[in-house]
């Protein structure tokens, strides 16, 4: 009799049932082999970190032993035994406070010898000769056998040369606590009576001792987890050794029941999968088939195929469903297709950066103006994570926004978010953009960048500007109004040369608000390119003196001393006489306000070759740190100096410049052989614009 071949519905189980049992003892096999491979590392780095927490324990320690004796350094009662001759009332007090404090060893030590010592018979020699070569802090080894020493030294508040001493002991106790405080057993071995070479752990004690670093393995001999860490003074010494030992079962015990269990899903999962496909394959599938196909070609863009009928119960509803859905697409496909081209338009017009993302915030889509801002074309930036195409700037911690306050994460749950975040898209130039992300819809999330980096920047120049004019401005108005105050006060009962310090008083602010203003003027003739140079023959000994006059009762202010050196040989040059005046004051002012009290300011020229002259202006103010900065001819660069009231607006070199090469000439900074600074300029003979 023939043999029955099973049919399409007997393969399919069978098939069902191999595979899926072949998948899931793969994945249960190389999930096992990772788990344990995971424990491994995970135990690894628990005694690493064991150890390294423990070294940490020990610098608490020391710190705390440090207040420990400084709160003893001030005590008023140690002070007055101090100066008593009754060694053991101060022997008797610092073995209370040692006890009090729980302390392994309290001394009092003054000119290098010892006036009393409580606690551990420790050889205190060691101690001291420790605490000469380390700091407040200090650790001992050889100081009491078998134990290694914390300690801290405190100077005794009003006796420079009596020092207290403080220690405590490193060991099994200790240990016992550290192993408490970190979940791991700890091992101290004091490095006098050890050596790292034997035992068990000899060899990652030999590594950790060369590397300086914890060193971990597992350790066969102890069916365990091991880890090792020096512990040195701040003199490179080795003092102690930290342990860390962690069972291998502590780790591997939960791991083989966790096995147990995935070996047992695996076997529950391949069964019914077996079971599963045996009741699919029963049913008839050939219109399943005819099904199949008309959707893989509606599914690769066909929409023109037809779908088969079926007279068969689910089958047929199923066909009637698909060719429902077909219509449907054709319908849908023009409407997506008119929208799309519709939302391309508006996204390629708008003025903003526009991009979506996926669920897991990888790029979907960039507008031309975003991609213009972020420096990345539309392909380039498809499908990566949006963090590393706005390189949002890391804070003081080293995170990133993408880490804790992103928009995009926000709005999920909100329905919308705003973050301003400052961008690198250039690497060395970061923008400050705003970011609105709206809530997601189908798995896509639409943000929108508005660049606000040159809006920033003219909000800031603006309120510097405003601050700087208004500081500068009400300086001198609050003396002007004092001193007529004084002046309306003062008519009938003050002297006349009093009066006439204060005229004089005003008569100088009035000069320092009218050079103010003068500036401010200027400066805006020069941005707006209204400065125009007149060119007419001038005198340049007229130019100084004229500067001189109108400045030199603001440096008389200031107990300054101003020197014309050579001004007698200064020629004629064409050039705008009012401008030239405007230029010597700026800098007899800025050699004034950088200059000390009571110095000398000097000025002085001649000529430089024969086409050009040399004008130039010392102070002995210290000058800037890189004279040769192009930016402090810029506007509104300020350079404060010793005094936060004599900043300035950061007008004058800009102005000086701007003048000078109007003229055709420049103008630079420097320091003088004899430690002066100097700011000079050069003008042409014809003043060539």
């Amino acid at each position: 009799m023939r043999r029955r071949m099973p049919g399409l519905a007997g393969w399919l189980a069978i098939t069902t049932g191999v595979l899926v049992t072949a998948a899931v003892v793969a994945v249960s096999v190389a999930g096992m082999r990772s788990l344990r491979d995971l424990a491994d590392a995970q135990a690894l780095t628990r005694v690493e970190l064991a150890v390294a927490a423990s070294r940490e324990a020990l610098r608490q320690s020391a710190d705390d032993l440090l207040t420990a004796t400084r709160v003893l350094s001030e005590r008023p009662t140690l002070q007055r035994l101090l100066g008593s001759s009754n060694p053991a009332a101060l022997a008797s007090y610092l073995a209370r406070y040692c006890e009090g404090a729980s302390l392994g060893a309290c001394s009092a030590v003054g000119d290098g010898k010892l006036l009393a010592a409580v606690g551990d018979e420790v050889d205190w020699t060691k101690v001291l000769q420790s605490a000469g070569e380390q700091s407040q802090r200090f650790l001992v080894t050889g100081a009491l056998p078998g134990t290694s020493l914390i300690g801290a030294q405190s100077a005794v508040t009003g006796r420079e040369n009596v020092t207290v001493f403080a220690l405590r002991r490193i060991d099994t106790a200790y240990a016992k606590k550290l192993s408490e405080r970190v979940g791991v057993e700890i091992r101290i071995e004091d490095f006098t009576s050890f050596h790292p070479g034997d035992g068990a752990l000899g060899v990652i004690n030999s590594d950790a001792l060369s590397r300086s670093a914890p060193v971990a393995a597992r350790i066969d001999a102890l069916d365990a987890y091991a880890a090792s860490l020096p512990v040195a003074a701040v003199t490179g010494e080795t003092i102690a050794l930290l342990q860390a030992i962690l069972p291998h079962n502590d780790v591997m015990g939960p791991v083989a029941r966790m096995e147990r269990r995935m070996l047992l899903i695996a076997l529950a999962v391949a069964v019914l999968a077996t079971v599963s496909g045996v009741l699919v394959g029963r049913h008839w599938i050939d219109g399943v088939q005819r099904l199949t196909d008309a959707a893989r070609r509606i599914g690769a863009g066909d929409l023109s195929a037809s779908i088969p009928e079926e007279r068969s119960g689910e089958i047929g509803v199923l066909a009637s469903t698909m060719e429902e859905m077909r219509r449907n697409l054709i319908e849908l496909t023009d409407e997506i297709r008119l929208r799309e081209s519709q939302a391309q338009a508006v996204l390629g017009g708008i003025v903003e950066g526009v991009y979506a993302v996926d669920q897991k915030r990888r790029i979907r889509f960039l507008n031309p103006k975003a991609e213009k801002l972020l420096n990345i074309s539309a392909a380039d930036a498809f499908g990566r994570f949006c963090g590393d195409i706005l390189k949002p700037a890391y804070n003081a911690e080293g995170r990133r926004p993408c880490e804790y306050a992103c928009p995009i994460i926000k709005a999920r749950d909100a329905g919308a978010a705003e973050a301003v975040e400052q961008i690198e898209t250039v690497p060395g130039r970061s923008r400050r953009v705003v970011v609105t992300s709206a809530a997601g819809s189908g798995g896509i999330q639409v943000q929108v960048l508005r660049d606000e980096t040159e809006l920033e920047a003219v909000r800031r120049t603006r309120d510097t500007v405003l601050a700087n004019i208004s500081h500068e401005f009400r300086t001198p108005l609050a003396a002007q109004l004092a001193s007529i105050e004084l002046l309306r006060d003062g008519l009938e009962s003050m002297s006349l040369a009093a009066q006439r310090d204060l005229v004089a008083s005003l008569e100088r602010g009035v000069q320092r608000l009218t050079w103010l203003i003068d500036n401010l003027l200027e400066s805006v003739r020069i941005e707006s390119g209204q400065l125009s140079i007149r060119r007419h023959d001038v005198l340049l000994k007229d130019v100084v003196e004229a500067a001189r006059d109108l400045i030199e009762p603001l440096i008389l202010q200031r107990g300054q001393k101003l020197e014309l050196a050579s001004i007698d040989q200064l020629p004629v040059i064409r050039g705008d006489r009012q401008r030239l005046v405007q230029v010597v004051v700026n800098l007899l002012a800025n050699a004034s306000k950088f200059g000390p009290p009571n110095s000398v300011i000097r000025i002085g020229g001649g000529t430089a070759d024969s086409d050009g002259v040399d004008l130039w202006v010392d102070d002995e103010g210290p000058g800037p740190v890189n004279p040769d900065d192009i930016k402090l001819f810029e506007q509104f660069r300020r350079s404060g100096g010793e005094d936060p009231e004599e900043s300035g607006l950061g007008l004058g070199l800009f102005i000086v410049r701007s003048i000078v090469e109007r003229h055709g000439g420049r103008v630079s900074l420097s320091r003088t052989a004899e430690s002066r600074t100097r700011a000079q300029v050069h003008l042409p003979m014809d003043g060539m614009l």
